[in-house]
């Protein structure tokens, strides 16, 4: 039904947003299918998660599979992230069009000057907060979303510290409506997204099936035989079958 990229400095009140658009929602269409993908809902913590440049990527890989196995006509799907790349933006945006739903980012504008105080409160406080130092190199790496790309508009802006946020603000009221709008043909305040013949996922045939199978069972047999065959004389526990693989392990 719809992809939502929820994006803002580190403490900028994204997840308050995303729990008030939640609610508006389901006050709205009480049936709707709702979920929210964040790094709580996948055990990863803030501070682990943005340490360095290559666990940050891993992590956007992460929520992107996430996002990319949830997407569907029948569910609305709220990113709730940094998304504070404007090519990873663009990612997630395509995996809206390859599933033909709605788009649109919700961006919480809030001044850094606020989101470190709040950030401090939170450390005080002992609740999941960043450590200085990554606050500050998330927050000086920050790219603003621009409503003329395609992958920023939809741009519900939201201004937490000026106006707080809640659920009878103007800005949800307007995102619950564009998400929910029923469409037809002389809609044109909604778009949804359209997937090329490039994003289309090809469908696969029983014959085409069995293939794959059978071939990735004879590779995982020859990784075995090979295994054994370098390992004469010795006793073998795991085979790997490659990084992105998982590992045989054999037990007597």
């Amino acid at each position: 039904m719809a992809l939502v990229v929820i994006c803002g400095q580190p403490c900028s009140g994204k997840s308050a947003a995303a729990a008030c658009l939640v609610a508006a929602l389901c006050s709205s269409t009480p049936d709707l299918t709702i979920r929210i993908i964040d790094e709580s809902s996948l055990h990863l913590g803030r501070n682990d998660s943005y340490k360095d440049m290559v666990v940050e990527k891993n992590l956007r890989g992460v929520l992107r599979s996430e996002v990319d196995r949830s997407v569907s006509r029948d569910s609305i799907i709220i990113v709730d992230s940094l998304n504070n790349i404007k090519g990873y933006r663009y990612e997630l945006w395509c995996l809206a069009r390859a599933s033909g739903i709605r788009y649109c980012v919700l961006f919480c504008d809030t001044e850094v000057d606020h989101c470190r105080e709040w950030n401090s409160k939170r450390q005080e406080k002992g609740e999941p907060s960043y450590d200085n130092n990554i606050f500050e190199d998330l927050a000086r790496r920050f790219e603003k979303p621009v409503r003329r790309n395609r992958w920023d508009s939809p741009l519900f802006e939201l201004f937490p510290s000026r106006d707080g946020i809640v659920e009878s603000s103007p800005v949800i009221a307007e995102a619950v409506s564009y998400l929910t709008k029923k469409v037809d043909s002389k809609t044109r305040d909604v778009k949804v997204l359209q997937p090329t013949i490039a994003t289309q996922t090809a469908r696969t045939t029983e014959a085409n099936s069995l293939y794959e199978m059978d071939k990735a069972t004879q590779e995982v047999v020859s990784a075995i035989v090979e295994a054994q065959s370098c390992g004469i004389g010795l006793a073998m526990n795991k085979i790997s079958l490659g990084p992105d693989l998982p590992t045989i392990s054999f037990t007597v």
